[in-house]
């Protein structure tokens, strides 16, 4: 899965995937990691989450990672800010209010551009990406975060062969191989969402959980 197909999917405003609301299990799980107001935190592949704005709005600053200009642009014209914009390397930063993001390629993203965070936050990020890309990102999230951080991580978990994603099912069991060497891995959540998701359920998709992890270095 290329960055010609999110290029894609954001210009024709095909965003199924973007939440309207913010995610229940971020503002459910968050408060138990207890992040000090000022605290940094990283959300990777971001897109116009509002899950970045409860973020900010519980005194965090928040850093985005995100490919598509259309996204990052959007995020900040629908939350009436205009950013100062800033080459780094292959990246834009953008910068408004409580707000950075870096516009470009995830895995052009080094320490020196994030700096240092003191949490993440993955909603949506590893369960976008296929199997042969998950480990190189797990090990570049590895290499973002300093040892000390600690985050939340949302995953699915289906009968992959019932249907092709993204979203992809990424199960326990591979979520302990890709962190469980470097990283302490709690569940703290495991819920049946079938009844939500229609769409899976119509191309024969028998079950469907959303998994919640805290995960700390």
């Amino acid at each position: 899965m290329d960055a010609a197909f999110w290029l894609t999917k954001w210009q024709r405003n095909e965003i199924g995937f973007h939440g309207a609301e913010v995610s229940p299990y971020l503002a459910r799980n968050w408060p138990s990691l207890g992040f000090a107001s000022g605290s940094r935190v990283l959300v990777p592949l971001c897109g116009k989450t509002l899950d970045m704005v409860w973020l900010a709005d519980q005194g965090v600053q928040v850093l985005g990672i995100e490919l598509s200009q259309v996204a990052v642009e959007s995020f900040f014209a629908e939350q009436g800010l205009s950013p100062v914009q800033e080459k780094q390397d292959e990246l834009v930063l953008y910068k408004a209010g409580p707000y950075e993001i870096l516009q470009g390629d995830f895995f052009d993203v080094s320490v020196t551009h994030v700096g240092k965070c003191d949490g993440f936050y993955d909603r949506a990020a590893l369960i976008a990406l296929p199997e042969c890309m998950r480990a190189s990102y797990a090990e570049q999230m590895g290499r973002l975060m300093p040892k000390e951080s600690q985050g939340l991580l949302v995953t699915l978990e289906y009968e992959q062969h019932k249907r092709s994603g993204p979203p992809f099912s990424v199960s326990k069991q591979e979520v302990q191989t890709l962190y469980g060497s470097a990283w302490r891995l709690e569940c703290l959540e495991r819920n049946d969402v079938l009844a939500e998701n229609a769409k899976f359920a119509s191309q024969g998709v028998t079950w469907l959980d959303e998994v919640v992890y805290r995960i700390g270095r």
